[in-house]
């Protein structure tokens, strides 16, 4: 009697150890977390950690429904599964695999290196799996067709008109003159793209490039690269080249005693706060896109404010453009699996494709996906100049802070 007693509550907490084990989603981050661009991915995935303490946590503060209760569908809780693919696409393709097949993860967030986004997804896509990528730009990534694939950030294609319809307000403005243009760029997916758009954009704008510029990523010195483009001598210099390359490039571009009239980057490197303030004033007066700065969260964001608190207190720096689309891509999917009621891949995923979602962390409030390729077509950026150590947005002229200082004074 006492032994079929004693199998009874077994079972019986068998069974309630499955309903908590139930009560759980994984989801998979895929970022960088060693090599060069280590702290940009350290920051994504810092990103969705924050994001996820809200959701399984209760923050009334916050102007974020996800912060009103604790968890999802009444009660499930969010568990993080890391995964660090080093930069390298080969490792970003077994590790999405290993994260769907393994660990099986409901969704994975990632990779910021588009060059790892590209085959990480197509992992997703053939498994039927859903990929939330918040910040890389290769706009290749989203004309793939792929049904499971959503993107948050603007794409490099969309900056680079951005970038030259400011050229041309310069221009029209400032008698800026800007006729020629150069680039320099990783020879990675995401530095040929953005190469690729800039060379689009400016042959539209009448704007003729004089020089291309690859570079390995993680170089020692990039001397001759800048001094070819000190000998083309260019109006304007676009710049493809992110973490520590960014540093590189502007102490070389100092050493060898050039600047163009301007210098307008696209990701992370001119993004990062922390590579900003360690260049100190030889960072000034380059420009580039932003979809978050302090500077503007804090008049256009109100509700960033709070949240940016809890990141700071995971990695001491602000928001930067990345690690807050990364934190967008957990939030939204979030809404969608609320809104589906459900953890069928499916009708999260139809969520995904039918909704505009209100979005307090993006920028102009709004995320809606175009089917197929899952870009987000209410993505927006700025584009601002760093002044006296800070992001003044400078275009479009309704949000900006203060005028640009063009051309860039020399060093």
């Amino acid at each position: 009697m006492q032994r079929k007693l004693m199998l009874v509550v077994m079972a019986v907490l068998l069974v309630l150890g499955a309903g908590a084990q139930e009560k759980i989603i994984k989801i998979g981050t895929l970022f960088p977390l060693t090599g060069p661009v280590a702290t940009a991915g350290q920051r994504c995935t810092a990103a969705v950690e924050t994001i996820v303490d809200i959701i399984n946590g209760v923050y009334p503060n916050l102007d974020l429904p996800i912060a009103k209760k604790a968890g999802l569908l009444d009660g499930y809780k969010i568990v993080l599964v890391k995964a660090d693919h080093q930069g390298k696409p080969d490792v970003a393709k077994s590790e999405a695999e290993r994260l769907y097949e393994q660990e099986k993860v409901f969704a994975i967030i990632g990779c910021y290196n588009s060059a790892a986004t590209k085959p990480a997804s197509a992992v997703a896509e053939r498994l039927q799996k859903i990929f939330m990528c918040g910040a890389s730009s290769s706009a290749a990534l989203t004309e793939r067709e792929f049904k499971y694939f959503f993107r948050l950030a603007p794409t490099d294609r969309i900056e680079s008109y951005e970038f030259v319809e400011w050229f041309q307000e310069l221009n029209k403005s400032r008698n800026a003159n800007i006729r020629t243009a150069a680039v320099i760029y990783e020879n990675t997916e995401f530095g040929k793209h953005a190469a690729d758009e800039a060379k689009a954009a400016s042959a539209k704008a009448g704007i003729k490039i004089i020089a291309d510029v690859p570079f390995t990523p993680g170089a020692t010195n990039l001397n001759s690269e800048i001094q070819k483009l000190k000998a083309a001598n260019a109006d304007a210099l676009f710049g493809a080249v992110l973490g520590a390359d960014y540093s590189l490039m502007v102490r070389t571009m100092k050493q060898a005693n050039w600047k163009p009239k301007i210098a307008i980057n696209y990701c992370s490197g001119y993004q990062d706060p922390n590579i900003a303030q360690q260049l100190g004033q030889d960072g000034w007066y380059f420009m580039g896109s932003a979809g978050y700065t302090p500077e503007f969260g804090m008049r256009f964001m109100k509700a960033v404010a709070p949240v940016e608190e809890y990141f700071k207190k995971k990695v001491n720096v602000p928001f930067d453009s990345n690690s807050i689309q990364e934190a967008v891509a957990m939030y939204v999917l979030a809404l969608a699996i609320e809104k589906a009621g459900s953890l069928d891949t499916e009708k999260v995923a139809e969520v995904l494709r039918t909704t505009t979602f209100d979005s307090p962390l993006s920028m102009g409030g709004k995320v809606q996906f175009e089917i197929p390729g899952g870009q987000n077509i209410k993505a927006q950026s700025v584009i601002s100049q760093i002044q006296n150590g800070k992001y003044i947005t400078v275009y479009p002229y309704e949000y900006k802070d203060g005028d640009a200082i063009f051309p860039m004074p020399g060093w």
